[in-house]
């Protein structure tokens, strides 16, 4: 009888691990959704718009520049965190005609585009992480996790290598606490089959290389 049920047992044993793991990447995958969509603060840098402070401000400002999409879209995804702030600020609800105005995005078409141009790693970063948070809800991916360390390279290019130089204090780059959080939720929210990543591994040459090296 031993035999037999510890098959089972294991089988699972198994089938818990992939439903903690399931559930975990689902959290993080929400919650990194909340941080994105509410616009909570997770940095602060120079953009078309004046200065942003959030992926959605970031992409906001050049979706409008650019018309890629009409401006009733773009408001959509300002609406949620507009709401938020108001409330928390001045216990207020935004208008939505207002809502422009609330970002400075009404003459965001006539900003230099060099802002941006300076900054693609963060603007790059940006849409994918406004992209993997919103798809990420339905399942969670690599997108996520690839936009924030895309953000956090441009932020440590432009804050510690110093480009592009920035004179003005007012305009310095600064990187809020929950950058941290953001960046965990993201590769919380990628699934990964540990399984898959040592057949790879020993598949390869350099592994294999390894393993001989040290007779794993």
């Amino acid at each position: 009888m031993a035999t037999s049920t510890a098959p089972a047992a294991t089988t699972t044993t198994a089938r818990r691990k992939r439903s903690w793991v399931s559930i975990l990447t689902s959290y993080a995958a929400r919650t990194y959704f909340f941080l994105i969509f509410l616009q909570v603060p997770l940095f602060r840098i120079p953009c078309r718009s004046g200065m942003c402070s959030t992926p959605i401000h970031v992409t906001s400002s050049q979706l409008i520049a650019s018309e890629i999409f009409p401006v009733p879209v773009v408001k959509t995804l300002l609406y949620p965190g507009a709401v938020l702030n108001g409330l928390v600020r001045n216990m207020t609800v935004p208008s939505w005609d207002n809502l422009l105005n609330i970002y400075n995005l009404t003459s965001v078409k006539e900003a230099p585009a060099v802002t941006d141009l300076q900054r693609l790693e963060v603007l790059a970063g940006s849409y994918f992480s406004v992209a993997g948070a919103l798809v990420g809800i339905l399942k969670p991916g690599r997108m996520s996790m690839f936009g924030t360390l895309l953000i956090i390279w441009g932020l440590v290019k432009e804050g510690i290598l110093g480009k592009p130089v920035n004179t003005d204090p007012a305009k310095a780059v600064y990187v809020y606490p929950t950058m941290l959080i953001a960046l965990v939720c993201a590769f919380s929210s990628v699934k990964y089959d540990m399984k898959k990543v040592v057949k790879r591994c020993l598949a390869s040459a350099h592994c294999k290389a390894f393993a001989e090296l040290f007779k794993i």
